[in-house]
């Protein structure tokens, strides 16, 4: 039996990887005692005393990390019981929110038997730090929707639209209120919440939208170009949030190729390899080298790009990433 843990999570990628484990025949072993913090916490609770009357010998049990104060136990539960189990790494605590010590994740991740790590830099970076559980790379993260976007038309004639999705809040991206001076040629459309008060009275080159339904954003925004991007600075994804891509596969880049969008993403990044190496966009070192970046791809290479993406968003809509790595993990075990 395969199974899983499903937590109804906020995180969309770990929602996602839930309804594809379902899809895929998976046993869900949650048991539901409602919604909220203290309904999460009993939930998990017994769900671990649901592991120990249901699982058996020869089972695999598919965790979602990080699972917070239940993920080594679910690991112990596992192999008292005779199963295995794979780890899906979706955030490490020791970047994230720096509540871990490198030698702590590496300690906890020990107790699984294969872990799927985002790329190769995540994996690269357990390596370095002691970790010894085989592993294999996910590449990207799949993305579910029931929408499907617009085919539109480049605007390389006229102006380049780029967009940008996600917590804009002057903390997470910074960078945003550096923008508008550099982006002449461009037009840039930004979605979210955060934006600080005022901020967008004075822009020439930027739009504000304001919040979009993840779903509408899919089938109704029609521009060339997504960014991935976080950070402090246009000269490249630095602080907190920004040199988290030097390992993390961010799952908005995900969202920007289901909707039919080519990527914009930092050369440093994790991501730039799989997005460059398979024709899906673009890397730039700043965010001051678009305009005459986006003013040389003609309109033919730009075809490309858009037809690599359309490719992309539907193996993405299949979980194409996630079953492959499932199934290598499990010739692992």
């Amino acid at each position: 039996m395969n199974c899983y843990i499903g937590m109804d999570s906020p995180n969309t990628a770990k929602r996602h990887v839930d309804e594809l484990m379902r899809r895929m025949g998976f046993t869900d072993l949650a048991v539901k005692v409602g919604r909220g913090k203290v309904a999460t916490f009993f939930r998990k609770l017994f769900s671990m005393v649901n592991l120990l009357r249901r699982l058996h010998n020869g089972d695999v049990l598919v965790i979602q990390y990080p699972f917070k104060k239940f993920y080594v136990i679910q690991c112990r539960i596992a192999h008292l019981k005779g199963a295995k189990t794979i780890t899906l790494i979706h955030d490490l605590g020791t970047f994230r929110r720096r509540k871990l010590t490198a030698e702590q994740e590496i300690k906890r991740l020990s107790h699984t038997d294969v872990i799927i790590v985002h790329n190769q830099s995540m994996n690269d970076w357990l390596t370095d730090h002691g970790c010894k559980v085989p592993r294999v790379n996910l590449d990207i993260f799949d993305y579910l929707s029931d929408s499907e976007p617009q085919v539109g038309q480049y605007n390389q004639v006229s102006e380049p639209t780029i967009v940008f999705a996600g917590g804009i809040s002057q903390r997470k991206t910074a960078f945003i209120y550096q923008l508008d001076n550099v982006l002449d040629g461009c037009r840039f459309h930004l979605y979210g919440s955060g934006l600080r008060e005022g901020a967008d009275r004075t822009w020439k080159n930027m739009e504000y939208h304001g919040t979009i339904d993840s779903d509408e954003f899919i089938k109704s925004v029609n521009a060339d170009w997504g960014l991935v991007w976080d950070g402090d600075t246009i000269e490249g994804c630095s602080g907190v949030w920004g040199s988290y891509l030097r390992v993390n596969n961010p799952h908005k880049a995900s969202f920007y190729l289901r909707a039919g969008m080519p990527v914009v993403v930092w050369k440093k990044s994790a991501m730039a390899p799989f997005i460059v190496s398979n024709g899906l966009g673009i890397a730039v070192e700043s965010l001051k080298e678009l305009p005459d970046r986006l003013k040389q791809i003609t309109a033919q290479e730009y075809a490309q790009y858009k037809e690599a993406a359309m490719q992309m968003k539907d193996s993405l809509n299949e979980g194409y990433y996630f079953k492959k790595a499932f199934a290598t993990a499990s010739s692992m075990l």
